[in-house]
């Protein structure tokens, strides 16, 4: 049996895709994790007040975002978009995050929770809980990572 090592409580997980964002969350524990509703990404960030207040809810201390690296473990396009947002999202939210590579957590959600061609979100938030659930098992810790440079393409 694994147990959490100690980390800020109740963490958000953020499955980032170009039209929506997966979101999961933990217990204080970080024993389960549930999923949340898909938000959509909007050009003038308004879903950032959707996160603010599922933060505020659940009182979430953190958050990590999934980075899909190649198979090679390099930076991808959208692993560096995902990476500017989480760092945007840092300095708006004024919260520790950290990073975790991604790499087929949407085809694992598909695979585990029978999800096939969904256009609603869920499977971005199962992808979210797949992220957290990796989070939980290896880290890393989160880090104050406002105000540092952003990776540009």
């Amino acid at each position: 049996m694994k147990f959490c090592k100690p980390k800020p409580k109740s963490i958000l997980s953020l499955d980032i895709g170009t039209k929506r964002i997966g979101l999961a969350y933990c217990d204080p524990l970080c024993i389960t994790s549930n999923i949340l509703p898909a938000v959509k990404r909007f050009k003038n960030n308004q879903e950032i007040k959707i996160i603010r207040n599922y933060i505020n809810e659940f009182n979430l201390t953190g958050f990590i975002v999934g980075i899909p690296l190649d198979d090679e473990g390099q930076m991808t396009t959208q692993a560096i978009d995902c990476k500017n947002y989480g760092q945007f999202l840092s300095n708006e939210l004024k919260l520790p995050f950290s990073y975790v590579n991604e790499h087929s957590s949407t085809w694992e959600s598909s695979e585990r929770f029978g999800i096939k061609k969904d256009k609603s979100g869920w499977i971005d938030s199962f992808s979210a809980k797949i992220i957290l659930e990796q989070w939980i098992e290896e880290g890393p810790e989160l880090e104050e990572i406002a105000g540092k440079r952003q990776i540009k393409y």
